[in-house]
């Protein structure tokens, strides 16, 4: 009965329209049903045969790719053969190493490759899938345990790959609507986690706590205006031990500080501090005497002290425990190779029995710190405990392309000379903050005296044939 009421009021307001309102409504849908009834009609130029030679003479195809300039590595490749060790073969020449991240010289560890061949024999090479679906093996297992108890914590997780451990399990917790506090100079498989988690990330200066603070202060006072109405937010802050930009160590006291006071979640990526900072190589904790428990989340590489591949994550249970269903990297990706998870509890053994190596490297770092201080042509950056040394150009051109490939030159250089050092590399267009170019040396505990001297000879003779 109402359906049809509205009908009736319906019809008599059409007879009480203007005529003319109801003719121009009329032209204007039968206008509208034309546009979308009718099929355009494409006008094909007609050319003559002439015109058609013509055109397809004076063709020219675009490249697939752009123009390789002359100076482009990729035309003067490194071709590397043989182990790489303390020395490392390169284009047939033996140069000594300072360019890969072999901080132990556990790479030249004969019992290392025993375990990893008898685990090959008795498991194969591959792992058959992620870790919740067929791809947990015993020696995974046993390598987590090994590595809780080094660590002194609860629990650990292993992942396969090192740059997705980092970029995995900040977003394992960090959601949208939180708020990260990072270091600017964070390197880039922490800003891919940041980005990842789509949380509202602040960067600090680097290692700058009075800034970090100011960002925390104004964060607190945010809540605070807030007040009971507004929504609780969850903050965190990363932070790496050492930093792989710039070699620098974080000031982990003052950052557990903020981190109490504040009432933020810490996480720390150790992923060159493990293994080399610290009496016993636990790390930047252990370095600054701090309970490893003030950590909310460890995490950390198997692919530079201990020479093997993949990353962990290491903290209390109830932390960990939740990447086994949040870790994407965890998650989707095919388990670490059961071969080098049995090489990586080799070395974790090792570095138990023979503390007296993290000695040996930090007597390594110190003297090779003091040792690149000498050079003029150059300026040293990084900590000098730390195994990772930055050198970059005392007088810089003013150009970030031209100090880096004046720095390509002295590496080359230095590589024809018997020294093996690399440019530190980056994505230049997706770096969130862009270092200055550098030459990147990684110290190695089996480095000697007369290695260093060799070292520093060489580089000064090659800062002089590439900048005089």
């Amino acid at each position: 009965m109402a359906v049809q009421w509205d009908l009736y009021e319906m019809y008599l307001a059409l007879l009480q329209a203007p005529l003319y309102h109801l003719i121009i409504e009329g032209l204007l849908m039968v206008w509208v049903a034309w546009l979308l009834l009718r099929k355009p009609k494409i006008r094909k130029p007609i050319l003559t045969e002439k015109e058609q030679e013509e055109l397809i003479t004076d063709w020219q195809p675009e490249p697939l790719v752009p123009d390789t300039t002359e100076d482009h590595p990729a035309l003067d490749p490194f071709v590397v053969e043989g182990k790489v060790g303390k020395y490392v073969c390169v284009n047939g020449r033996d140069c000594l190493n300072l360019a890969t991240h072999n901080y132990l010289g556990l790479v030249e560890d004969k019992n290392m490759e025993d375990s990893a061949v008898e685990c090959v024999k008795k498991y194969g090479v591959g792992s058959c899938g992620p870790r919740g679906f067929y791809g947990t093996v015993d020696v995974h297992l046993n390598l987590e345990t090994r590595l809780a108890e080094f660590m002194e914590l609860e629990e650990a997780l292993i992942y396969s790959y090192g740059f997705s451990t980092i970029a995995s399990a900040i977003p394992a917790y960090a959601k949208r609507g939180d708020v990260i506090f990072a270091d600017e100079g964070s390197n880039f498989a922490v800003q891919k986690g940041l980005e990842a988690s789509r949380s509202d990330v602040r960067f600090f200066k680097h290692n700058d706590m009075k800034d970090l603070e100011r960002l925390l202060e104004a964060q607190s006072a945010k809540e605070l205006k807030n007040g009971k109405n507004g929504k609780p937010v969850r903050k965190f802050l990363v932070v790496e031990g050492v930093y792989m930009n710039s070699g620098d160590i974080c000031p982990l006291p003052e950052i557990v500080e903020l981190k109490s006071k504040y009432k933020v979640r810490l996480f720390v990526d150790e992923s060159i501090s493990f293994g080399t900072l610290g009496r016993h190589g636990k790390g930047i904790t252990e370095y600054y005497g701090i309970p490893a428990d003030h950590i909310d989340l460890i995490m950390g590489s198997l692919e530079y002290a201990i020479p093997s591949v993949g990353g962990f994550c290491v903290g209390t249970s109830y932390v960990v425990d939740h990447q086994r269903l949040s870790g994407l990297g965890y998650c989707f990706s095919a388990s670490l190779p059961p071969m080098l998870a049995a090489a990586a509890i080799t070395a974790i053994d090792t570095m138990e029995n023979d503390p007296d190596m993290f000695l040996d490297l930090n007597n390594v770092c110190r003297k090779l710190h003091i040792a690149l201080s000498s050079l003029h042509q150059l300026r040293l950056g990084g900590h000098r405990d730390a195994p990772v040394k930055h050198l970059r150009l005392a007088k810089s051109t003013g150009c970030h392309n031209h100090d880096g490939q004046l720095l390509r030159q002295i590496a080359n250089e230095s590589m024809k000379r018997g020294l093996a050092v690399i440019v530190a590399s980056y994505l230049d267009q997706s770096e969130r903050f862009l270092p200055q170019p550098s030459l990147r040396l990684v110290a190695n505990r089996l480095l000697t005296e007369n290695d260093l001297d060799k070292a520093i000879k060489i580089l000064e003779d090659s800062c002089t044939a590439v900048l005089s």
